[in-house]
């Protein structure tokens, strides 16, 4: 079984109309999220979220890569070592 890491992703919302996305996608694997702060950013008209997880590499790469599917959304996560 694979080692679970922590990692935080980084999500920049630059379209308005792709949240309803990203908050349905981090709903659906909210089991392996710890916490999350949104900043809605109203004089640039973007959204900045991070996301900190606990699950293993492959949970976060599937996350990260739906999320980064969504048009209008940019992702990035660090992952732990250990």
């Amino acid at each position: 079984m694979e080692e679970k890491r922590i990692a935080v992703i980084a999500i920049v919302i630059d379209d308005p109309s792709a949240v309803s996305e990203v908050n349905k996608a981090l709903h659906e694997h909210n089991e392996m999220i710890i916490g999350r702060m949104g900043i809605p950013y109203r004089e640039r008209g973007i959204s900045l979220i991070s996301v900190a997880v606990d699950a293993v590499a492959d949970e976060i790469s599937s996350l990260t890569g739906r999320l980064g599917r969504i048009n209008g959304v940019s992702v990035k996560a660090a992952i732990s070592k250990k």
